[in-house]
């Protein structure tokens, strides 16, 4: 038995020995590029339930003429008290002037957004833009003279190589974890415009906006996400490419938005046996399952049941691949596609069309430009909903907060994103509408409005006073 041991630890321990002197060394890349590497705080005030019952009709006498209906048709609630719930997340400065490269819903729907440097200095960041199709934020500090990231090409990344990441998972700042890239070009469900960077390195909560580095110390990727049936991580981690990231960020910086192009189609995967039956020899191109009317595809003459092989001279080598290249067509730009129809290519020109801006709710304050007006008695900024809103949120009329004053609306429990569908027994339709009655309530007496949050709809009461936006 002795004898045999030491056999089996003379064949192994070269083994092992071999395999350790190729390992990597990332204590100098770390070293050198870590600097470049932030925290990111984002809070977020906001109204909760408390867990305290309330069974009184809160703010309203026994005098006031909606006593009566509040006490008949409103249940009990809970009372409303201010939460400042904060995210954290990661990101990297790119240039020295205090540009920061971070996820976008790492910021979206922060108040006060705070970026805590190497160093240990700590700065007010302003949201330059957001993008959600892609999930990438541009943010700024007021700050000279900082160590930035330098850009590789994810195109070179080889499956198996070694990455670095770089973040703060669950709050703990400067963690590196490292793995390999497990693949390239990944598609992933409701994410049609970024070719995904699978990896292995370990990324969890926290680590969300920061850098992916290869081994000569290059920002290759922003991880993103993960998959996982837990909400830890699983061994699946996915980045945003840097050139997909920094051709968004140049956008957010020059307009605040992003522009892309669109041609108004639907489309699905080319299998083997729709390739059969489509007299096409191989297993690629984007199936038009439908066309909108008048829009730049159907102007074009392109048909359902046609196999878009290449748009714009980029060939379309799986389904996944035409929203991109489509998305990234400038606006307006008149472009070749070339179609698989009745087993023949056929080749025609489409005018591309313009992605409209992504305006949802919680953007409201990324907004560039003029303040809203809260010159109203609550000082709130309203505006009225989209027709591609009220689809949206399944309703027929309603005013959005887009900005408020602190004072007796703020104090009431009213916030920005707020959806007000009444004002006392009446429904909202218009902004003229609100302020007109409002303009009409008396000093001192109470008013109702009926308010949509998320999920909840229910009346918030207040007192007026006038001129109280204090």
């Amino acid at each position: 038995m002795r004898q045999f041991t030491f056999i089996l630890l003379f064949v192994i321990t070269p083994l092992v020995n071999a395999q350790t002197s190729k390992l990597p060394d990332f204590t100098g890349l770390v070293e050198k590029y870590g600097a470049a590497v932030v925290n990111i705080s984002a809070t977020q005030t906001q109204n909760v339930i408390a867990n305290q019952i309330i069974p009184e009709i809160p703010n309203i006498p026994e005098d006031s003429p909606f006593y009566e209906f509040f006490r008949r048709h409103m249940q009990p609630f809970s009372a409303p008290r201010k939460t400042e719930p904060k995210s954290m997340g990661s990101g990297f400065i790119i240039s020295t002037d205090g540009y920061i490269l971070t996820n976008a819903h790492v910021v979206e729907t922060a108040d006060e957004i705070t970026v805590k440097l190497n160093d240990k200095r700590e700065f007010v960041a302003e949201v330059i833009g957001t993008d959600r199709k892609t999930d990438i934020a541009l943010i700024k500090i007021d700050a000279t003279d900082l160590p930035i990231i330098t850009k590789g090409n994810p195109d070179e990344l080889k499956v198996g190589e070694w990455v670095i990441a770089i973040g703060s998972p669950f709050g703990f700042e400067n963690s590196v974890t490292a793995g390999i890239v497990s693949a390239k070009g990944r598609s992933l469900a409701q994410e049609n415009y970024v070719p995904f960077i699978q990896t292995d390195v370990a990324i969890n909560p926290g680590n969300s906006g920061g850098p992916l580095f290869n081994m000569m110390g290059e920002v290759v990727g922003i991880n993103s996400q993960i998959y996982s049936r837990t909400g830890g991580f699983m061994g699946l981690s996915f980045a945003i490419p840097i050139n997909v990231a920094t051709e968004i960020a140049d956008q957010l910086k020059v307009s605040g938005k992003v522009s892309r192009g669109r041609i108004g189609i639907m489309i699905q995967e080319v299998t083997k046996e729709l390739a059969e039956s489509f007299g096409l020899s191989g297993v690629n191109g984007a199936l038009v399952v439908s066309v909108e009317k008048s829009g730049p595809a159907d102007k074009a003459g392109i048909k359902a049941r046609d196999i878009i092989i290449q748009f714009d001279g980029k060939a379309v080598t799986a389904s996944a691949d035409l929203p991109r290249i489509v998305g990234n067509t400038k606006p307006n730009s008149t472009v070749s596609v070339h179609v698989w129809r009745d087993s023949t290519v056929k080749k025609m020109s489409i005018e591309v069309g313009e992605t409209p801006a992504d305006e949802s709710i919680d953007q409201r304050k990324f907004k560039q430009g003029k303040k809203p007006d809260t010159s109203n008695r609550l000082g709130l900024a309203l505006r009225e909903l989209t027709s591609e809103q009220k689809k949206q949120l399944s309703l027929n009329n309603g005013l959005i907060v887009e900005d408020i004053q602190s004072g007796v609306a703020s104090r009431a429990g009213i916030r920005v994103g707020d959806v007000i569908l009444g004002f006392n027994s009446k429904d909202v339709k218009t902004v003229e509408q609100f302020n007109q009655w409002l303009e009409q309530v008396e000093n001192g007496r109470n008013i109702a409005l009926l308010i949509k949050r998320g999920d909840i709809t229910t009346f918030i009461t207040m007192k007026l006073i006038n001129n109280d936006k204090k």
